[in-house]
């Protein structure tokens, strides 16, 4: 018994070694062939890279662009035209039911719309939910002003904005004023204000 247990231990010190030994002589070998594939230069960085989460602020900055020109649906399926929407001041707020943060501010919008609505022009935008399901989510939250859709999302890709909700603030030339992410009631009216200034 004695002998076997000598003998186990021996077997597994030799494969453990021949084990090691083999994996550094194949991680050099390999070093090697990367070497050679990548023509001998092997890039070290000096400091770690960092992934960016998409937020508002990895989104490239429109404002002082034109807003531009962007097919939607209707509730009905009828198409409209962005350019359509110009000639009075607008607020174009881009959500969808399953956004939590959009859900939150839906009544904000409801509220300064009910302020402003005969002054500046309000557009809700859904890249996601259906007709019936933009039209009920909306309305339960108090918003009686434009919703329209976006079901190939051309309006967010147009504008390769990443994130939701973003609201944009849209002179009557078209020219976007100011965009923006999630609001509560005060910046939304601030930023009223300052469209109509």
């Amino acid at each position: 018994m004695a002998v076997n247990r000598r003998l186990l231990a021996g077997s597994l010190a030799g494969a453990i070694v021949v084990s090691v030994a083999g994996g550094y002589a194949l991680s050099r070998a390999g070093d090697d062939s990367a070497g050679d594939t990548a023509g001998g230069d092997i890039v070290v960085l000096d400091t770690p890279g960092t992934a960016q989460i998409p937020s508002i602020a990895t989104n490239p900055e429109v404002t002082g662009d034109r807003l531009p020109v962007i097919d939607l649906e209707t509730g009905d399926g009828d198409t409209i035209s962005t350019a359509e929407l110009l000639g009075t001041p607008l607020v174009i707020n881009y959500w969808y039911s399953t956004c939590a943060p959009c859900r939150k501010e839906l009544p904000a919008f409801a509220a300064v719309h009910a302020e402003y609505g005969d002054r500046v022009r309000f557009i809700g935008v859904n890249p996601l939910d259906t007709p019936e399901v933009n039209e009920t989510f909306a309305r339960d939250r108090g918003v009686q002003y434009e919703l329209l859709r976006s079901p190939d999302d051309a309006y967010a890709s147009t504008l390769e904005i990443a994130t939701a909700p973003f609201t944009l603030f849209v002179a009557a030339d078209g020219t976007i004023v100011r965009q923006t992410g999630v609001l509560d009631e005060d910046e939304l009216r601030a930023h009223v204000e300052e469209l109509l200034g």
